[in-house]
Formats: structure tokens, C-alpha cells, sequence
């Protein structure tokens, strides 16, 4: 069970942030954490992968402060949320033994993580009467619950 609340939490903070949640997986897969050697998601356990998701999450952390940044409510935005929050989710279902459960688990999570975050931030900007304020407590909230996550695995 706690295999899939932690899939499932991986999948929130994805659609919170999409790029946080597989930088978080593949540092933990580079660390032996996230035991991901033989399986199709193995890739992320080498060391270009961690510094280019990385580079890719702290890119995103910069452009989501910008004014014309588009909703992560739109297709695209969506879909890789998505996509980011099913290969957290399957990586660590992978390290529990069940790749499609975690890869569901993952992809609810995002899909949560994606609407609730809005709303949340929405809320957060109208109580501030601006965005960035509500924009950089969402960073700090997808940030340390990434590292929440990994260190409960």
C-alpha cells in the first residue's frame, strides 16, 4: 500500500511540477535508492540523467514565475504531466514489483496534482492579491515533497 501512496504522491508533485518528480526519481535511481538497473526505466539510473532533469526542473521552476507562462491545464502542458507523473509512479512501482500499479498510481496523482495545484494556486494568488508569491510556495511545496518522497522509499 504504501508503494502506491508513494507513486500516487510522486504523480502530485508532477503535476505540480512536471520536471521536479522524474529529477527527483532518476537522482534516486543514481543514488541506488530507486533500484531501476535491468528494467526498461534503467536509463535513468545513469549520470545524464539526474543533471538533465535536473537542468530541465530548475528551467521550469524559472519560466513558471513568467506572466505569459500557459496553464498546465492545456493539452500539452497536461499530457506531459501525465507522462512525467506515470514514469515517476512506474519507477517506483518498479522498485516495489509492480510497474502498472505504480504507473497508474503515478498517472492519478498527476492528473490530482494538476488540478488541485491550480486551484491551490489560484486561491493562494487571489488571497496575495498576485501570483508570485502563491507561484513560489507551490515551488517550495513540489520541491520538498519530491524529497519527502525519495527519502521514504
Amino acid at each position: 500500500m504504501t508503494l502506491y501512496l508513494l507513486a500516487l504522491a510522486i504523480g502530485v508533485v508532477a503535476g505540480l511540477r512536471a520536471m521536479t518528480a522524474p529529477a527527483a526519481i532518476a537522482w534516486a535511481a543514481w543514488l541506488g535508492i530507486v533500484p531501476l538497473v535491468g528494467t526498461p526505466l534503467a536509463f535513468l539510473g545513469h549520470i545524464a540523467a539526474p543533471i538533465i532533469l535536473t537542468l530541465a526542473a530548475i528551467a521550469e521552476l524559472i519560466t513558471d514565475q513568467l506572466p505569459k507562462t500557459p496553464s498546465r491545464k492545456l493539452p500539452v502542458q497536461f499530457i506531459a504531466r501525465i507522462l512525467m507523473g506515470g514514469l515517476g509512479g512506474a519507477a517506483i512501482g518498479i522498485a516495489g514489483g509492480s510497474l502498472v500499479g505504480g504507473l497508474v498510481a503515478g498517472v492519478l496523482g498527476a492528473v490530482t496534482g494538476t488540478y488541485g495545484g491550480a486551484e491551490a494556486r489560484a486561491r493562494l494568488a487571489t488571497a496575495f492579491d498576485r501570483d508570485l508569491p502563491a507561484a513560489l510556495i507551490e515551488d517550495v511545496v513540489a520541491v520538498s515533497g519530491a524529497v519527502l518522497i525519495i527519502a521514504l522509499i
